[in-house]
């Protein structure tokens, strides 16, 4: 049993012709976890000094740059004027390497791929205390109750830059499929106007499908079932300091368990841009339903 596909990627921007990477998308869009254990992310000696969670303004538990009409925004960091502008941009190198990677191992998303929130998250994983629902030590699917991603694909980039050799350790789950056979069937349908309700009101930020409805009740499902966080097909994953790893966190089931100091890239790819859309959640829980749930 192993989650995980290995490939020797050494850059970020120049393409590895010496290695294989033909398979990176079958692999991705399949359920596992792309890992690159030589990709490290450098940190240049002043930039260094962020790495501490002193910067956040504690409103939050990461500090991210958002994707805003009016230009990328940085939230969750406090500084100076200038220590802000230099942690920005620190930020958006790690947004363009990761945007850089992703489309030379997965080309054919060129034309799709958009860049959603980076962030960088310098808090100990092990001190976070939260509601089942938000506990994300306990295995799970990413799914927001007022985000509805309406089919689109949660592709992530990490990357662990923590300075004293602490590893990122993530428990990995069972395939997608498994899951949903395990709990679809304790999830209920959307009730007539519910989802234009839901959006009137403000509960959503665009309308939730039937799809982003079950998706949502396999998250709590998955989280509030002990047994199943304790006795199901799971694998721990360590991953060192200067490794990276691409996954589609709407689809791996995955818990983040312990480590400090990491940046991640989300970009959300739609399911026309899959080379495979036929291994994607949304038709798996579509075959098993036997309907279109978008």
């Amino acid at each position: 049993m192993d989650f995980t596909r290995e490939f020797a990627i050494e850059s970020w921007y120049n393409q590895d012709s010496d290695h294989d990477v033909e398979n990176a998308v079958f692999e991705l869009e399949q359920g596992n976890v792309l890992v690159l254990p030589h990709l490290s992310f450098e940190l240049s000696e002043r930039e260094k000094r962020f790495l501490s969670p002193s910067w956040s303004d504690g409103k939050a538990k990461n500090i991210s740059l958002q994707p805003k009409p009016q230009g990328l925004l940085l939230k969750g960091a406090q500084g100076t004027t200038s220590d802000l502008e230099q942690l920005k941009n620190l930020l958006q190198r790690y947004s363009d390497s990761a945007q850089s990677l992703v489309l030379k191992l997965f080309p054919a998303y060129q034309n799709y791929l958009k860049v959603a929130n980076t962030s960088f998250r310098p808090f100990l994983v092990e001190t976070r205390s939260s509601s089942y629902r938000k506990d994300d030590s306990r295995l799970h699917v990413d799914s927001f109750p007022s985000n509805p991603t309406m089919g689109t694909r949660l592709l992530r980039v990490f990357t662990n830059v923590n300075p004293v050799g602490v590893p990122r350790v993530w428990r990995v789950g069972e395939p997608f499929p498994d899951m949903a056979a395990r709990f679809l069937q304790n999830t209920k349908a959307m009730w007539p106007l519910q989802s234009r309700l839901m959006h009137a009101l403000k509960i959503t930020k665009r309308p939730r499908t039937e799809y982003d409805h079950r998706m949502l009740q396999l998250h709590d499902l998955a989280k509030e079932d002990v047994s199943y966080q304790k006795n199901s097909l799971q694998q721990e994953v360590l991953f060192s300091p200067g490794t990276t790893w691409v996954v589609y966190s709407d689809q791996v089931m995955h818990a983040a368990m312990s480590g400090q100091y990491m940046f991640e890239q989300t970009f959300h790819v739609p399911s026309e841009a899959l080379v495979y859309p036929e291994l994607s959640p949304l038709a798996v829980l579509q075959k098993s339903l036997g309907k279109r749930l978008i």
